[in-house]
């Protein structure tokens, strides 16, 4: 507490002399309380575990027949965002969200015979679908594709996830069972190839993403699409009148323009 004390030295005293008043400070109530909140933050605070990221280093061993197996499983999501006329994403009011389209198959792309030089179109034909997600407790669009894909897994995360919700298992077993699910080489689990457009947006982007989490797909890489991808697209376009997928970037028409 700040005290006032007053100087009052021997002598007489003058008319209309002010008495000078020294202050003094103790600081020894702040330093207590300080000491006592650091105490209650330091046994209230909850000590951040340092986390580890396990890398997983690819085999020496060359296997062509392994390369080929992971081939033919394979699923490739091609995504494609639809624009309007003033080249801006086309937005669906009734749906509340960004028009996105996925042309997917599953295998290796056969398009062209190098015995005949010529295309053949008949096998891996691409489906469409779209990010619907959950509709009356029901999987939707591409969601419903890659939970059958990965059922095996899924049915697993399920249980897990009732028990964890029952609290028969702790959020941190919960997480470390999910992650050892995911990664279960005995289960089969797809590969999933993510070939964004050149008129994607980062929202289709990111939305493919998020359907890998949500359906615990483990294995998924980026890549850009190949010529193999374009003859399908094209083929696909001849197919259904009306469809345009392969088109000038309209961002950059928008920006010329």
């Amino acid at each position: 507490m700040a005290q006032i004390e007053q100087s009052d030295k021997g002598g007489k005293k003058k008319k209309g002399a002010q008495k000078k008043m020294s202050i003094h400070v103790d600081f020894t109530p702040m330093v207590d309380m300080n000491m006592l909140l650091i105490t209650f933050f330091m046994l209230c605070t909850t000590m951040i575990k340092s986390q580890t990221l396990s890398i997983v280093l690819p085999s020496n061993q060359k296997s062509d027949t392994k390369s080929e197996a992971k081939a033919s499983e394979a699923i490739t999501m091609i995504l494609d965002t639809e624009y309007d006329e003033n080249g801006a994403p086309k937005f669906d009011v009734d749906a509340n969200k960004t028009v996105h389209n996925i042309y997917w198959y599953k295998g290796v792309a056969d398009t062209v015979n190098f015995a005949t030089n010529t295309k053949d179109l008949t096998k891996n034909y691409l489906n469409v679908q779209s990010f619907v997600g959950n509709e009356n407790g029901t999987r939707q669009g591409i969601r419903a594709i890659l939970y059958d894909q990965n059922k095996e897994v899924m049915e697993r995360y399920t249980k897990l996830k009732e028990q964890w919700k029952n609290k028969e298992i702790s959020d941190e077993q919960f997480k470390e069972a999910a992650r050892k699910n995911a990664a279960d080489s005995t289960l089969a689990r797809p590969v999933v190839v993510i070939k964004p457009g050149p008129n994607t947006t980062y929202e289709g982007l990111i939305n493919a993403i998020d359907e890998m989490n949500l359906n615990q797909i483990s294995r998924y890489s980026i890549q850009m699409p190949n010529h193999a991808d374009t003859v399908l697209l094209q083929h696909y376009e001849a197919a259904h009148p009306g469809t345009t997928i392969i088109r000038p970037l309209v961002r950059e028409k928008k920006i010329n323009s």
